[in-house]
């Protein structure tokens, strides 16, 4: 997007990825762009990533079932990967020469698992007032907050979604208390003592907004604006303007709220809205075309198969549950054929969890999808499927160039089922990020448990 004025700006957060001991974080890993943010007063980044990747092994997963992320699938197929990078994906005839060859026979093999709303660290386990992070609801409007201040590392859920979804990357988001909740963070799903040292080296920034009933009933319960869905959008319109002029005036002036806002408005910030009916996302593509961003994706969108083809032409994603529905009004025209519905509109779906125990199921809320569009007479083909957990959210999250899919060059983000991740029946047996193995099932030793659970009833227990 076109910037509306200069800024003076840090070097992006791909500057800040490095290697791990032994490894190499990939080249192709770096993205396109360099996503941006005003420097401190030490003159950089503030709050910048610190991940390095764990050390790994070069591997080869031989004899499997691949999907790709992208579509494709592959029988009898082989994966190459070390330095933390996908060498080659193909079939029996590539070269295993100088890799740890895994036998996966009768197995399947996928990129990592993705998903892109997450409460993980920012409402963590156990559920308690204590831990209650997410919502910073003192205001409709706090884009000036960032979920990262508020990840808490040690929350076990981390390592639930890793051992039992097979999930390698995650975005957390505030909670949709308000119009806009304020900035997101993508994190990779690894053991770190602080939230930088989980923050996934070049990935943009999300912002967070809602619509629809959550701010006007929070707000309005409290006798001021908004009370109605015209004055959600009278807010959120006046406070864009607002941003406006703050990024066609002295940026040098420091606004934590608006230097947010102008990040969107510069296309440098994704955002990601949660919002149910058709008719609200249809207002709210409007009003992005007024103020000049672009959304992302809109979250649960329960009536999103109603305007598939207005989500398709805007290049809108959206992010749902398999069958989530009816416990609010907004939610109430929610169809289990949601997925199915879009797909048929080569709409860009992604599958979701906005929860601590659906994160670790978003192969089977993927299946249960695909088998609603199945009965409706709309078969999907079981390697688009796994692009709605891998690739399309990794897409609407800006971070497609470097994970998502198996791909030279992309980071080594894998998961080895031990079955058809579309059934039931399955589950991860290893999972690698950036090439290092962080989970096997059948080494107690490779099964994270943070500090908290040490001691604790239930430590690093494995479902």
């Amino acid at each position: 997007m076109k910037r509306l004025a200069p800024l003076a700006l840090a070097a992006g957060l791909a500057a800040c990825a490095t290697s791990g001991t032994g490894n190499e974080t990939a080249s192709a890993s770096k993205p396109d762009k360099e996503w941006t943010t005003p420097t401190g007063q030490d003159g950089n980044e503030p709050f910048p990533s610190t991940y390095r990747p764990y050390p790994g092994r070069p591997t080869a997963l031989v004899g499997a079932t691949v999907f790709d992320g992208k579509g494709g699938r592959i029988d009898n197929g082989t994966v190459l990967f070390r330095d933390g990078e996908v060498v080659a994906i193909g079939d029996a005839s590539l070269s295993t020469d100088g890799y740890d060859r895994v036998d996966a026979a009768g197995k399947y093999v996928t990129p990592g698992i993705i998903d892109i709303h997450s409460h993980l660290g920012d409402y963590p386990s156990p559920s308690v007032d204590a831990h209650s992070d997410g919502n910073e609801a003192t205001s409709p409007t706090t884009p000036e907050v960032w979920a990262e201040h508020s990840i808490w590392p040690q929350d076990p859920g981390f390592s639930r979604a890793l051992a039992n979804g097979g999930v390698t990357s995650l975005q957390i988001l505030p909670g949709s208390a308000n119009l806009m909740g304020g900035r997101s963070s993508t994190i990779k799903n690894v053991p770190a003592r602080t939230v930088q040292g989980m923050k996934f080296p070049g990935a943009p920034y999300g912002f967070k907004m809602a619509c629809g009933e959550n701010p006007k009933r929070v707000y309005g319960g409290r006798g001021r604006m908004p009370s109605t869905r015209m004055g959600n959008f009278a807010v959120n319109r006046q406070t864009w303007l607002d941003a406006r002029a703050y990024a066609e005036g002295d940026r040098e002036k420091r606004d934590l709220a608006k230097e947010t806002l102008v990040g969107v408005l510069d296309g440098d910030i994704l955002v990601h809205n949660h919002c149910y009916r058709a008719d609200e996302m249809a207002l709210v593509m409007d009003m992005a075309k007024e103020m000049g961003y672009k959304v992302s994706a809109f979250h649960h969108a329960v009536e999103a198969y109603k305007i598939g083809d207005l989500l398709r032409e805007n290049g809108v994603c959206s992010a749902i549950w398999a069958d989530w529905y009816g416990f609010k009004m907004e939610a109430y025209d929610g169809i289990l054929e949601n997925a199915a519905y879009l797909q048929r509109e080569d709409a860009c779906v992604v599958i979701h969890s906005d929860d601590a125990n659906g994160i670790q199921r978003l192969n089977q809320e993927a299946a249960k999808a695909q088998a609603a569009g199945r009965r409706a007479g709309i078969d999907i083909p079981d390697a688009t499927v796994i692009s709605w957990i891998t690739l399309n959210p990794a897409k609407a999250m800006g971070i497609d160039a470097m994970t998502g899919s198996l791909e030279p060059g992309k980071m080594a983000d894998v998961v080895l089922w031990n079955g058809d991740p579309l059934s039931v029946y399955s589950r991860p047996e290893k999972v690698w990020i950036d090439g290092a193995l962080m989970y096997d099932s059948m080494d107690r030793k490779r099964r994270p448990v943070s500090d908290f659970e040490l001691g604790q009833p239930g430590e690093g227990d494995v479902k």
